[in-house]
């Protein structure tokens, strides 16, 4: 089959598809304040085109008439042109710094909103410091690009029109001299274009991995104090700052490539027009006032006429930070909005879970027909080996992932068939790493339920053991927690998490190794906690510490995916099966299971 050119338009991120696309989806919405900001363009260009006439005459009359009065008038129309000119572009110039900044919030707030909508899985893939490059780069990148084309536009061009007017009224041919360096100078930078679309890239994701170790770095300082890991680091950083460096001074060396070739032909135009200006006044007698306007206008043309010829090589310069945020805003969302389906009606939450088969990967069973009850207004335990799939039937209750086969139901309802933020809604979960956000302990409390009152965060704090702790404080509630709340205690967090679960008043638990990493004070305290959590509600809980789980209702032995044990505490004891061993291992002493066993 014959295979036909791709087309410009078959890429949709190609540079004239992404230019239509900005402009017509972001920088139309602006066209009346981009119609002042043209208008206050047109007037500075035509101002200066003025005033560089105006100079003319004013050489004329000083050199040619000696007319004193006629020098001040024209001097004082210079001024008058010159202030115009100032009023016009700081008029513009404000007016363009409006919209960037509009259209920049304008992006991060989109591409927030998509990051928003996006399965964990996705975010599992990737790193966060590249969603910062993207927040940040990329929405400026979009700014920058306008900002190019209207400046390209409005002001430069506008300019070189203004001055090729005046240069033309002044001596037609002469203009034609001051244009030949145009032609040569077009075909050197198109060949320059291509260069710098892969500088640029590289530069962005060499941006990226920067950020990227120093996120790491700075979110595991213990981690690297704790292990002598600052050389490693900064030889990390220091890898990555030469690599974007190296990229910096090869995209500095292509850009500016073309200046040189720029400036000579330049320089010829110049010279040419100088050789045949001073001929004309000294031998066809042209005024020198005129001779003086056309040079003014030629040179102050030149630098707008250097920015609409490296225009191309800055605009794909920008254009690839513009495509790293819209591949993710215009890529499918993994976490599909399905407030379309009915919401979670709970009566007495009880939850099931039938036959239900999940992978992460291709080929890697992490759940493998798993069945199971969880009793309304119970404790069911789950426990076990790392890696049984604990923590991923947790995940699956929370919709964080789709199951592979079978089916999770809530009251009889798959929780596939209702909306996610319902089931979000009425499910409080609590995790070994608790995230608390930089900000109050009231604010990290009140996160569980906007809105809540001063008395109902003071109430959750108590029955989580936390109210006390939180006013030994010198600021009470009002103390901040940190980033990740560092400024706090595990066992501290944990209460806080407890309390955040509590105000939201959900009908089910989720609880995934709450305690494991406290120590005996801190884990009987939030052990209280978690008991005022669970009264009366549906809970599932994950523990390792199987003493924290001797008084459930229901304790399940999960291996490989699946269930091998179920039922108390006494129950399974007495079998001496796998939970057993685990308890055995776990007391470090056989001989104690006996009079364990014999109270039972």
């Amino acid at each position: 089959m014959a295979q036909f050119p791709k087309k410009i338009t078959d890429d949709p991120y190609a540079a004239m598809v992404l230019i239509r696309r900005l402009v017509m989806e972001q920088g139309v919405v602006y066209w009346r304040r981009y119609l002042v900001a043209f208008t206050l363009m047109a007037a500075a260009a035509g101002a200066t085109a003025g005033a560089t006439y105006v100079l003319g005459q004013v050489i004329n009359q000083a050199y040619v008439d000696k007319n004193i009065p006629g020098i001040a008038m024209f001097s004082a129309i210079t001024v008058i042109l010159l202030f115009i000119k100032g009023v016009a572009t700081y008029g513009h110039m404000v007016i363009l710094t409006k919209i960037s900044n509009a259209i920049l919030a304008t992006n991060q707030r989109q591409l927030f909103a998509k990051l928003m909508r996006e399965s964990i899985g996705f975010f599992s893939e990737r790193h966060s410091s590249e969603f910062l490059a993207r927040l940040t780069a990329g929405a400026k990148s979009i700014t920058d690009v306008l900002n190019m084309l209207v400046n390209a536009i409005g002001r430069d061009l506008l300019m070189l029109l203004a001055m090729i007017g005046v240069m033309v009224w002044q001596d037609p041919l002469m203009s034609l001299i001051g244009l030949v360096a145009v032609p040569p100078a077009m075909l050197v930078l198109r060949k320059l274009v291509k260069r710098i679309k892969g500088l640029a890239f590289n530069q962005f994701t060499g941006t990226a991995d920067i950020m990227e170790t120093m996120q790491e770095s700075l979110q595991g300082i213990r981690t690297v104090k704790a292990f002598t890991l600052e050389d490693a680091m900064q030889k990390r950083i220091d890898e990555n700052i030469a690599i974007v460096e190296r990229n910096a001074n090869k995209m500095a060396r292509v850009a500016n490539r073309s200046n040189p070739l720029m400036e000579m032909l330049g320089g010829f135009a110049v010279a040419g027009c100088l050789l045949y200006g001073g001929y004309s006044v000294v031998a066809l007698n042209a005024t020198p006032g005129a001779f003086f306007s056309f040079m003014t206008a030629f040179l102050m043309a030149t630098e707008p006429a250097k920015r609409l010829a490296r225009l191309n090589i800055d605009l794909n310069s920008q254009l690839v930070g513009a495509r790293m945020l819209l591949e993710v805003v215009d890529s499918p969302a993994s976490e599909h909005s399905d407030d379309d389906k009915p919401a979670l009606k709970l009566t007495d939450a009880r939850i099931e879970l039938r036959d239900v088969s999940f992978s992460y990967r291709s080929g890697e069973t992490v759940l493998n027909r798993m069945s199971f009850t969880a009793e309304p207004g119970k404790v069911t335990a789950l426990v076990g080996p790392s890696g049984g799939g604990k923590s991923t039937v947790l995940a699956l209750l929370l919709r964080f992932y789709e199951v592979t086969q079978g089916d999770i139901l809530i009251d009889g309802q798959s929780i596939g068939a209702v909306s996610r933020k319902s089931l979000r809604a009425q499910t409080a979960y609590v995790g070994q790493d608790v995230y608390l956000f930089r900000d109050t302990i009231r604010n990290n409390i009140a996160f569980g339920k906007p809105g809540a009152s001063e008395d109902e965060i003071i109430e959750a704090a108590k029955a989580a053991c936390a109210h006390d702790f939180i006013t030994s404080f010198p600021l009470g509630y009002d103390t901040p927690v940190g980033e990740h709340g560092t400024q706090l205690s595990g066992g501290q967090r944990q209460r806080i998490a407890v309390a955040r679960a509590l105000i939201k008043n959900a009908p089910i638990i989720l609880l995934d190794e709450a305690t494991a990493a406290l120590d005996s004070e801190s884990e009987r305290q939030v052990q209280e906690a978690i008991e005022h959590l669970c009264q009366n509600r549906t809970t599932i809980v994950i523990a390792h510490r199987l003493h924290t789980i001797m008084h459930a209702d229901s304790i399940l032995v999960v291996e490989g995916g699946e269930i091998v044990e179920q039922g108390r505490h006494d129950e399974l004891l007495r079998r001496s099966g796998r939970y057993a061993s685990f308890f055995r291992l776990q007391h470090h002493d056989a001989g104690a299971l006996a009079p364990i066993i014999a109270t039972a």
